[in-house]
């Protein structure tokens, strides 16, 4: 009797495992998308939005202001992801301010001991800045420095991804330590897991 039962229960528990993984992919969490079409830099930039998972901030000129934001992301986001394929970070600042940006990379560097070879910054003129941001579609404005405290995730095919429960996202506030922790870095993970299983599923 005890062996028909270990026979039986080897022939149903890979049954089980399999419907379990397939109730699972049907159901998965889809980061959901909060714009469409969001402007590439390719345009302005020998580097590009499309076919990447794009962490995008604007750090605006005045980047000693900005470096507790860039502290939190480097810190909460960078170092956790920067390994995956395929994720990249940009930040857009406006043009003049590339000395001040080194600097700050250096720090950034110095700090976390991180190597930051996928963390782009690209130098814009003001409108193209505008123009970019204006595209995430979303009821905030970049300020007189031309930043944001907001972060954001871009998909690979251009689309604004994030997830809130109510219809008021604005994006990833970089200087608070807690939304960082809370929210964008479930959502990275999500939308991460999103592409691993579609590598799986196509491949």
């Amino acid at each position: 009797m005890k062996k028909y039962f270990v026979l039986t229960i080897l022939f149903v528990l890979p049954i089980i495992i399999y419907l379990f993984f397939l109730t699972g992919e049907h159901n998965f969490f889809k980061l959901p998308v909060i714009t469409e079409d969001v402007h590439d830099i390719k345009d302005f930039s020998n580097l590009q939005l499309k076919d990447k998972i794009t962490i995008i901030s604007f750090l605006g000129a005045d980047l000693n202001e900005d470096k507790t934001s860039a502290l939190n992301i480097n810190m909460k986001i960078y170092n956790r992801f920067f390994m995956f394929d395929d994720f990249q970070f940009i930040s857009l600042l406006p043009i003049g301010s590339e000395e001040k940006a080194m600097n700050l990379k250096n720090e950034l560097t110095a700090i976390t001991g991180t190597d930051l070879s996928k963390w782009g910054f690209v130098f814009l003129k003001d409108d193209q800045l505008n123009k970019i941001f204006d595209s995430l579609n979303l009821p905030v404005f970049l300020d007189d420095n031309l930043s944001s405290p907001y972060v954001y995730i871009i998909d690979k095919d251009l689309n604004l991804r994030g997830n809130r429960d109510d219809d008021n996202f604005i994006g990833y506030n970089s200087k608070s330590i807690a939304d960082i922790n809370n929210n964008m870095v479930d959502d990275v993970k999500v939308i991460l897991a999103e592409y691993r299983m579609a590598l799986k599923k196509y491949n």
